[in-house]
């Protein structure tokens, strides 16, 4: 998880550096899928895993591409234009709230204890802290209450929905992870390529460090990522994964302070802390004790019904030379009636009568 958050907050870092060196938000948006889809790929390829087949899986597929990938990668292109990267990621981190609330309403939530539900209530109180929507610009870069704040928010409601899609009908489908991912980033970017021709076009101020951090974001924040998050998805579940937004925050803002020059104040800091401990409650699963908890139902039927069946009342046995003179002197149409307790002394009766 912390590596997931280390490479996935950095991504609003080099979207603003991709944003300041000549390309446009759909650009950035085509070839972050584009270049994560290529490893993605190659790593299908090495691991020998096959892209899955079938109209319906792909028909989910690009569904999961539009809202796990193109519809947030362009929102957050856009919304990084008028807010700082620090920022972002905060408003990014509202993601396990919407994942949560998802879950409820739809009943995908796996783990509803108290704690969990602490830690994600702690971790948005965190996220409130360092956004300070009570400030009159918290953010120092006259975009905290704009149109870039909508668009982040719209980005984060997009994974929220995507994590939870993903959950239901992408996972367990025997395709390898590497390859459902590949299979997703290869329509995410046939999506947003259909967009390229409405783009506005930027391309004559384009440099090498505009390629540099498009690279990274596409090959290590995008492709890498998105399999550490389908694999994540699967163990931890949609709120799980979508947990990890709590730590975007706290890589964001610091890797905007160290080279976007960006604002840390101490509100800021402390927000990171709150952040921090609400993640760490909401890893926590309390598990059911050691022993059993609830008594085996074995020790009803043990106990009573060998007791009925297998321990008859004693009664008095006829010894051996009253039964041999008594067989040997009656006929066969003398023969007694057996009584009620020759009936119930089963081994006893067969004797009685073939002596």
């Amino acid at each position: 998880m912390a590596v997931l958050a280390l490479l996935w907050g950095s991504g609003f870092l080099w979207t603003k550096l991709a944003l300041r060196h000549g390309l446009s938000p759909v650009q950035i948006t085509v070839l972050r899928s584009a270049l994560g889809a290529a490893v993605l790929l190659v790593l299908a390829r090495s691991a020998g895993q096959r892209l899955p087949r079938g109209a319906v899986i792909w028909r989910h597929l690009v569904v999961a591409a539009f809202l796990c990938n193109t519809l947030p990668f362009f929102l957050a292109a856009q919304g990084v234009q008028a807010v700082g990267s620090g920022l972002a990621g905060v408003l990014n981190a509202t993601t396990p709230l919407w994942s949560l609330l998802i879950g409820l309403a739809t009943g995908t939530e796996r783990r509803r204890n108290p704690l969990r539900l602490g830690g994600l209530l702690l971790g948005f109180a965190g996220v409130l802290l360092i956004f300070s929507p009570w400030q009159e610009n918290p953010a120092g870069d006259g975009g905290a209450f704009g149109w870039g704040v909508l668009a982040l928010l719209g980005a984060a409601a997009g994974y929220a929905v995507a994590f939870t899609y993903m959950g239901r009908v992408l996972t367990g489908t025997g395709t390898g992870p590497l390859a459902l991912s590949a299979a997703q980033l290869s329509a995410a970017a046939g999506l947003s390529t259909l967009a390229l021709p409405a783009a506005e076009g930027t391309t004559s101020g384009l440099n090498v460090r505009a390629l540099l951090a498009v690279a990274v974001l596409g090959v290590f924040c995008t492709g890498l990522t998105f399999h550490l998050n389908y694999r994540l998805i699967a163990v931890e579940g949609a709120t799980g994964a979508a947990t990890v937004g709590y730590l975007l925050p706290v890589v964001s803002t610091a890797l905007g302070a160290l080279f976007l020059d960006e604002a840390l104040s101490v509100r800021t800091v402390a927000g990171m802390i709150v952040v921090l401990a609400g993640v760490f409650l909401t890893r926590q699963h309390r598990e059911p004790p050691a022993g059993p908890a609830n008594p085996p139902p074995g020790p009803v039927p043990t106990v009573a019904v060998p007791a009925a069946v297998t321990t008859p009342t004693p009664t008095p046995t006829p010894t051996p030379t009253t039964t041999r003179t008594r067989t040997s002197t009656l006929t066969p149409t003398s023969t007694p009636t057996p009584t009620a307790r020759d009936r119930t002394n089963g081994p006893w009766a067969p004797k009685h009568l073939g002596g």
